[in-house]
C-alpha cells in the first residue's frame, strides 16, 4: 500500500500494521505499528495544499525555535526520512509525513463538556504565546487568504452575479440575512488596518479534534499544523466559539437545537485568556465576542457561496446540502448575537 513511503522511513510494510485512523477530510492519516513502536502517517492533499513543502519548513523551523526556547513543549514534529527531509514523495501517491504517536494520548470529534472546551482553549492559546517572541511573518501561507473575510464576501457577490439563477432565487432570504450582517466584514477590514491587531503564530483550525488529551483529558499540544500561518487572534478564538459552543454541528437541520452555551464559552475564554490575556492588546480585548461572529459569519457565506456555486467546492451529499449548512451557521450567528450582551457582561 505504501512500500515505497515507508521504506523511506526504513519501515518494512509486511512488518507493519496499517489503519485508517481519525475523521479529517482533507488529509489520509494512518496509523503505523510495527516493531514495537507507533506512528502516525499522513497523505497530505495536494489539491488544497499547493505547496506541500511549505508545511514541512513552517514545522520544522517551529520545531526548532520552541526546543531552542521552550524544550519542555510537547511539539509533535515530523520525523526525518532517510534523506533527512521531514517530507517524502511518492510519484503514484504524492506527499507523505511520519510522525511519533503520543502513547496514551486521544483526541475527540466533538467538545462533550466544558472541561474539554476549557482545556482545548488553554493548549491553543498557549501554542500562540510560547510562540509570540517568533517572527510570524517568516512563515510560509500554506492556505492564501483563507480567513479573509473580505475576500470570501466578494465571492459571495460574484456568485450572486454568475450563480445558479434558480438557486439564487429560491436562497433569497438566506442572501438577505447575510447581507443584514455585512457590518462584520467591514469592521474586519478596520481591524486590517489597525495597529492595535497584531499578527501572530496562528493555528487557524481549532476544532477539539486537533488537540491531544492524556489518559484524565487534561490537554497535551495541538496537532495538525498544516494551516499554521501569520493571523489574527480573532481566528484561533473564533473557530473554537463556532465549533464549541452549540450543542450540536454544522449539519444539525432542526435549528432549533442551535444554541449559545454560556458554560461552553466561560470555559473557552477562561482557557484561552488564561494564557494569552497578557499578549493581546486593549483593543483584541474588546472583540472577544466579534471573534466567534467573525467566524460563523465567514462559515456562512462559505457555504452560502457554494450552494449558489453548484457545490463547486465542498460538494453536498443531498440536494440543498450547503444551503442547510450556511442556514445552520446564519442560525447559529442569530443566536450568538443574541447573547452579545450577556456574554459580555460574562467577560
Amino acid at each position: 500500500m505504501f512500500l515505497n513511503v515507508l521504506a523511506a522511513y526504513g519501515l518494512k510494510e509486511g512488518e507493519c500494521t496499517i489503519r485508517a485512523f481519525g475523521t479529517g477530510l482533507i488529509n489520509r492519516t494512518f496509523k503505523i505499528s510495527g516493531a514495537g513502536k507507533e506512528y502516525i502517517l499522513q497523505q497530505i492533499n495536494n489539491e488544497v495544499f499547493g505547496q506541500p513543502a511549505f508545511i514541512a519548513e513552517n514545522a520544522d523551523v517551529l520545531a526548532a525555535w520552541l526546543s531552542d526556547h521552550f524544550p519542555e513543549y510537547l511539539f509533535v514534529r515530523s520525523l526525518p526520512a532517510h534523506d533527512g527531509k521531514s517530507l517524502v514523495y511518492d510519484e503514484e501517491q504524492g506527499y507523505f509525513r511520519l510522525s511519533p504517536f503520543v502513547s496514551g494520548s486521544h483526541s475527540y470529534d466533538v467538545a462533550e463538556a466544558s472541561q474539554l472546551a476549557y482545556e482545548a482553549a488553554r493548549q491553543f492559546g498557549k501554542f500562540t504565546k510560547l510562540l509570540s517572541g517568533f517572527p510570524a511573518g517568516s512563515l510560509h501561507i500554506t492556505l492564501p487568504d483563507f480567513h479573509n473575510l473580505s475576500l470570501r464576501y466578494h465571492q459571495f457577490e460574484t456568485a450572486l452575479i454568475q450563480g445558479n439563477a434558480d438557486r439564487i432565487e429560491k436562497a433569497k432570504e438566506s442572501i438577505a440575512t447575510i447581507r443584514e450582517f455585512r457590518y462584520i466584514q467591514e469592521l474586519f477590514e478596520k481591524i486590517r488596518h489597525d495597529p492595535g491587531f497584531k499578527i501572530r503564530v496562528t493555528h487557524h483550525d481549532t476544532k477539539i479534534s486537533n488537540v491531544l488529551f492524556d489518559k484524565d483529558d487534561k490537554g497535551l499540544c495541538v496537532i495538525d499544523l498544516d494551516t499554521v500561518m501569520p493571523g489574527y487572534f480573532i481566528s484561533d478564538l473564533g473557530d473554537m466559539m463556532r465549533t464549541y459552543l452549540s450543542p450540536v454541528s454544522e449539519e444539525e437541520k432542526d435549528f432549533s437545537r442551535i444554541s449559545i452555551r454560556e458554560d461552553y464559552f466561560r470555559a473557552i475564554v477562561r482557557g484561552y485568556l488564561g494564557e494569552m490575556k497578557e499578549e493581546l492588546s486593549e483593543a483584541e480585548l474588546r472583540h472577544v465576542v466579534y471573534a466567534g461572529k467573525f467566524m460563523i459569519y465567514m462559515q456562512a457565506l462559505r457555504f452560502l457561496t457554494d450552494h449558489l456555486n453548484n457545490d463547486s467546492y465542498y460538494g453536498a451529499r443531498y440536494e440543498g446540502h450547503n444551503l442547510v449548512r450556511a442556514d445552520n451557521q446564519i442560525t447559529l450567528l442569530q443566536r450568538l448575537t443574541e447573547k452579545e450582551t450577556v456574554l459580555n457582561e460574562l467577560l
